[in-house]
């Protein structure tokens, strides 16, 4: 397997990143800015400042087909940024919220994005053309506090959120006059805006950090702050679930995770590296990371490095400095994101961390 590719853009950390379609742009939250890097030879070299909040941003997703940008923020407010021939050019959006913006992703059709945020309401907003600018419509009741992640559906009506309250849910986001009337699914038939479409509480009640729809959309899966993955199957409108599956686990809390086909999930956090789940209606279990750390040898390798660390003492009167962790990743990963996706399947992926990196590995 081809060794990933590491770009250590800075000593800061990364909210969130994204790629454009083509590749060529990488967009990171970092500060309250949203910077631009471009594809020079090997590296990314930094090639734009998005400077429109005056507070963290927190989320940034690029638009795969128009190439839009929407930010967001602890200022309260979301950013739409088009490009244009002088550069990019930001719309305000009403977000109507106040407190913090804390994620945000467009929909597969583009014709809208879902801000969640710290008033315990999720924006869903859309193009008003006659006033030319950004309105929302707000996703409230059941959310009982923060949203922590977003992430939408395939047929961009249903959207997912995972928030403090220790729930993942579903929701119907239609918007009349924006959306198409959906096909009858296993969330649901008719589906006006804001109907709870499923609601799923954690084990241990622990904070929901991300959540995503299964590439069929007919399967949810949440991460939480108990270090487990549950996997949900739906069987149809008002109906219990099929399956509600949990993987628990000995590592670290995940934050973010994706699927990479219909029978595989990979989630990243606190643990500095991703692993993989794979399963199905009948289970799902932890099969091991996506690194490659060389196993073999690892007692000689540590007996050496404590004779190593004896003679630097005898010689230098100091200890090796011991503090680099064996991952690619040198602190918490905050997002990983599909970055190539073939035949349905998830080929290539990206993530970005609290150590100012974005690495991009072979799935």
């Amino acid at each position: 397997m081809a060794a990933p590719e590491v770009h250590h853009l800075f000593h800061n950390p990364i909210a969130d990143h994204s790629f454009s379609a083509d590749h060529a742009t990488l967009a990171v939250a970092r500060d309250s800015t949203v910077e631009l890097y471009g594809k020079v030879g090997n590296a990314f070299k930094l090639k734009d400042v998005l400077k429109g909040h005056d507070k963290t941003v927190t989320s940034v997703d690029i638009a795969p087909n128009s190439g839009r940008i929407v930010s967001c923020s602890q200022d309260r407010n979301a950013l739409v940024w088009e490009p244009s021939p002088t550069g990019y050019k930001p719309t305000l959006v009403l977000l109507r919220i106040s407190r913090a913006a804390t994620f945000v992703r467009w929909s597969p059709s583009e014709t809208k994005f879902a801000v969640g945020s710290g008033d315990r309401v999720i924006a869903v907003c859309y193009f008003e053309e006659e006033n030319d600018w950004w309105v929302s419509k707000h996703l409230k009741k059941p959310i009982r506090s923060t949203i922590t992640s977003v992430a939408w559906h395939p047929n961009s009506v249903l959207l997912a959120a995972g928030s403090t309250d220790a729930h993942a849910r579903v929701f119907s986001a239609f918007v009349k006059g924006v959306d198409e009337r959906p096909e009858p699914g296993v969330w649901g038939e008719r589906l006006p805006f804001n109907t709870v479409c499923g609601e799923y509480l954690n084990n241990s009640a622990g904070w929901v950090h991300s959540v995503s729809f299964s590439p069929s959309g007919n399967a949810l899966a949440f991460a939480a702050h108990d270090s487990s993955i549950t996997v949900v199957y739906p069987s149809g409108p008002e109906q219990p679930p099929r399956a509600v599956l949990s993987v628990p686990t000995q590592l670290l809390p995940f934050k973010s995770l994706i699927w990479k086909a219909e029978d595989e999930i990979i989630a990243a956090g606190y643990d500095c590296e991703a692993f993989r789940f794979q399963g199905g209606e009948g289970g799902w279990q932890l099969v091991g990371t996506v690194e490659s750390k060389g196993s073999a040898g690892h007692g000689e390798q540590r007996e050496e490095s404590a004779l190593n660390m004896f003679r630097q003492m005898d010689l230098k009167g100091k200890v090796k400095d011991d503090t680099q962790l064996k991952t690619i990743h040198q602190n918490t990963i905050s997002t990983i994101r599909p970055y190539e996706v073939s035949g349905g399947r998830v080929t290539k992926f990206s993530s970005s961390g609290v150590d100012g990196r974005v690495v991009i590995w072979n799935a």
